[in-house]
């Protein structure tokens, strides 16, 4: 039995070492510049897949390690860097984390590479789930798939709110209610291949936060997708949806099990927008004088260091050991996955605010990166499940209960 260990070994730290330097030497220098251009920074995302950080071999790489923490380290260093470009990067990682978490084999062989594109012609993918009136009830979904037997195919109609990469992407992986009577578990996911009629896209949603990284609204008007698109085939489908009808225990449904596998990745973004407030206050409170000594020096100022630093380390251990469970295949059985990122999702928009408040008026002006951060970090409260549905997931776990 090894001993117990919060040590990286050394690949993990070599990992962190080589994504922060990107991060820092291209990422960070260029995040005032894409914030205010409000568009997709593809010589950043080319950059990167240039260096072998965007792109399928680097996901593999990632989910080989074993404890499950080198995604969440990548995370953290990408967008301690900008989190708008680090969404820009990274954002396609959903779509994929939805392909290997409903797909078979074959489907992941197909269609992950399709996903990033390659260095010289980089691409991104979309995961669409969020509607305009099921944002966090996800069984509450009117996007519907209906089999045409005849020809093999599935048609999809609907409409997708607030989806990373929607319009620009490759791929585009919706979830859609194949049998509205059973609610979320009558749900699946499909693949939408590069130039499919049917499917259109607003123009980019101008946002708080997250500038760099694209959102848009996605429309479907009867796209016709191969029934090969069914993320798991139709067997496994019919089967889950019988279990469903029976009253026995379904396997899940697909807009769950994706933000589930993502959820430890998303708090560690999180935690790298903490980090880059912290640090950034940190040594602002080290410079700055005031009444004739550094502010550091005032108690206010140095217990509230103290607090932003215990809260991001307290976050970021929630968040390995939510990574670690789930690379290993370990219930969440008091919603650990969704502690994570509560934990970090919230530590983030504290540390910003406090960040602010310890730079005061220069922390309000965009001479300093801090008042990006404040507002990069409140999306961490709200997408891929409020804050209120992450406290709904644990009270449930926690009681057994079905806690409305």
């Amino acid at each position: 039995m090894p001993e117990f260990s919060l040590d990286l070994n050394e690949e993990q730290r070599d990992l962190r070492d080589w994504v922060h330097g990107f991060a820092s030497e291209v990422v960070r220098p260029a995040g005032a510049e894409w914030d205010e251009r409000e568009e997709t920074p593809w010589p950043i995302i080319q950059e990167a897949a240039k260096i072998g950080l965007y792109g399928f071999e680097f996901l593999v790489n990632a989910w080989g390690d074993s404890t499950g923490l080198s995604m969440c380290l990548a995370n953290e260093e990408l967008f301690w860097g900008d989190a708008g470009i680090a969404m820009a990067i990274f954002g396609t990682h959903l779509a994929v984390a939805s392909i290997y978490g409903s797909g078979t084999p074959d489907q992941m062989v197909e269609w992950v590479p399709q996903c990033f594109g390659d260095a010289d012609d980089p691409k991104v993918a979309a995961f669409c789930t969020t509607e305009p009136q099921a944002g966090s009830d996800v069984s509450s979904m009117r996007t519907r798939a209906r089999y045409d037997e005849a020809k093999d195919e599935w048609v999809i109609s609907g409409q997708k709110a607030f989806a990373t990469n929607g319009g620009i992407a490759n791929v585009h992986v919706v979830t859609a209610s194949v049998d509205p009577e059973l609610g979320s578990r009558g749900q699946a996911g499909f693949v939408v291949p590069p130039g499919t009629p049917g499917l259109q896209a607003t123009k980019k949603l101008k946002k708080l936060g997250l500038r760099a990284s694209h959102t848009a609204d996605v429309f479907l008007d009867d796209v016709r997708v191969p029934g090969s698109c069914l993320l798991g085939g139709k067997e496994a489908l019919d089967e889950r949806l019988a279990r469903a009808r029976e009253g026995r225990k379904a396997s899940g449904q697909a807009a769950m099990r994706t933000f589930e596998l993502s959820r430890p990745a998303v708090g560690a973004q999180a935690l790298g927008i903490a980090r880059a407030a912290y640090e950034y206050a940190l040594e602002y409170a080290k410079d700055r004088e005031q009444f004739g000594r550094r502010i550091i020096e005032n108690q206010a100022i140095a217990f509230t260091l103290a607090d932003m630093k215990m809260e991001l380390d307290a976050a970021r251990l929630l968040v390995w050991r939510a990574a670690w469970m789930g690379r290993n295949n370990r219930v969440f059985e008091a919603g650990e996955g969704s502690m994570s990122k509560l934990k970090a999702g919230e530590v983030a928009v504290a540390n910003a605010e406090k960040a602010v408040q310890i730079l005061g008026g220069a922390g309000f002006v965009r001479d300093h990166p801090v008042e990006r951060w404040y507002r990069d970090a409140k999306i961490y409260t709200i997408f891929e499940g409020t804050s209120e549905i992450q406290r709904l997931v644990i009270s449930r776990a926690i009681s057994g209960m079905y806690i409305r």
